[in-house]
């Protein structure tokens, strides 16, 4: 990862995206994605060529997928979050012709500006839908000039299936979030100053016209195949072919208490992803459990890793330490068994990924340390290549990629690359962690 001193690792330019990158990928992107030089480094590590296929089983909004097209390598993503999985699969098409997009825009923003200077009564959304959101997220009258917008949008020509669309609408949700709405990002999600009104349209028209520069350069790059499958990593055997895949670069949710779809949830109702208390809980159910807030009663995923020693000892030493500080809310009960299922669903994931990879398929996950759950130390990386290995799968390394100060102690927390090497035969010994599972 470079010759840095350990102090250098926690500038803040290690994990940002930096200005030579962002063609596509700052469309629309999660405040906690990993950055494009970082899969640029990993694939000329693992020398992928144009001749071999990469992966992204938790690939969030895209930047492994993207990054991978940009460079010519042919890329698979998997992504479970259907605000995410757009974005994705938005950032990957490169086909509208820059300049009907910008007339296109140009011509909804007159037409949407025309609308609100007839109206006088503020438009909501539902009730429902309107519980999903954090409280005081977006102001009223910004919020009214996007459903505006929205309805001018999906209206217009009544061509509700012009490949432009998909793009126009992306735009409007990177604009609710970055330039209207009151969120703020650092990392965790939180609300800021209200916005008590906003150039909504303005501002969304600055977000197409950068799309359109950027397609501008891409349309100049080769085709490449590129996709991304809106699907759970814990089940991806039907998504992908057998031996299909030569590496993956990931960076799935860690364990800890982030509800990951509370980052996503302006924009996931805003664009009808999200409507319902039913919507919200079917999404998290397909998720991995990295946190107390989709942890569910039938959930089956901690017998992977039932007889793994550290992974129980960790578990039992938040329970005891949730007992001696008389901690009793229904989702500190529930800190023990998260970093059970967690592990668990990593196990199940690896365990599948073997059917599709090639022989000597080279991976790299990048996972953090954590101490989320009562300050006890969740070793991740170490964890997770641990659980690899009894898999059949060979360890390589885990490179050191940056450091990052935990919001609640101010603590210096290692950030990890684990990189596995599959050898292409299914071990001849059970799998040590589970009576079950071989």
């Amino acid at each position: 990862m470079g010759s840095v001193s350990p102090q250098d690792l926690s500038r803040p330019e290690i994990n940002q995206l930096r200005s030579c990158d962002r063609a596509a990928h700052d469309w629309y992107r999660f405040v906690l994605s990993f950055p494009a030089h970082l899969v640029q480094e990993y694939l000329e590590k693992f020398a992928i060529g144009p001749d071999q296929t990469m992966l992204d089983p938790f690939c969030g909004t895209g930047t492994t997928v993207v990054e991978g097209k940009k460079l010519g390598i042919a890329s698979v993503g998997v992504e479970a979050n259907p605000m995410a999985w757009f974005a994705g699969s938005v950032k990957l098409d490169w086909t509208p012709d820059p300049a009907e997009l910008r007339h296109q825009a140009e011509q909804i923003a007159d037409r949407a500006t025309a609308q609100l200077q007839q109206e006088t009564q503020l438009r909501e959304l539902s009730e429902e839908a309107s519980k999903l959101l954090l409280k005081n997220s977006i102001s009223p009258r910004p919020l009214h000039k996007l459903l505006v917008l929205r309805e001018t949008l999906e209206t217009w020509g009544h061509k509700s299936d012009r490949p432009i669309d998909r793009h126009l609408k992306l735009a409007l949700a990177r604009t609710a979030v970055s330039d209207v709405s009151n969120l703020y990002f650092g990392p965790e999600v939180g609300v800021g100053k209200a916005k008590d009104d906003a150039e909504v349209v303005q501002a969304w028209l600055d977000r197409v016209q950068a799309m359109v520069q950027d397609l501008q350069y891409l349309k100049t790059l080769p085709s490449i195949a590129a996709t991304v499958h809106h699907g759970d990593s814990r089940n991806i055997l039907p998504l992908l072919a057998p031996q299909s895949i030569d590496t993956i670069i990931t960076s799935p949710p860690y364990p800890n208490e982030k509800d990951y779809t509370r980052t996503t949830r302006l924009e996931s109702v805003l664009l009808g992803f999200l409507q319902t208390k039913a919507d919200l809980r079917s999404l998290k159910q397909g998720l991995l459990r990295s946190n107390t807030r989709n942890v569910y009663a039938a959930d089956q995923d901690d017998q992977w890793v039932a007889k793994h020693p550290e992974i129980q000892r960790i578990a039992q030493e938040i329970e005891q330490r949730r007992i001696d500080l008389n901690k009793t809310s229904g989702f500190e009960r529930l800190y023990h068994r998260a970093v059970k299922l967690y592990f668990g669903g990593m196990a199940k994931h690896l365990a599948d990924l073997r059917t599709i990879l090639r022989p000597g398929a080279q991976l790299a996950y990048v996972v953090g340390d954590q101490k989320s759950y009562l300050q006890v130390m969740i070793r991740t990386g170490e964890l997770l290549a641990n659980v690899a290995e009894g898999l059949g799968y060979e360890v390589i390394n885990i490179d050191l990629f940056r450091t990052r100060i935990a919001t609640a102690t101010k603590e210096q927390m290692r950030e990890e690359v684990v990189l596995l090497r599959w050898p292409g035969t299914f071990p001849d010994r059970p799998y040590p962690y589970s009576d079950r599972l071989l």
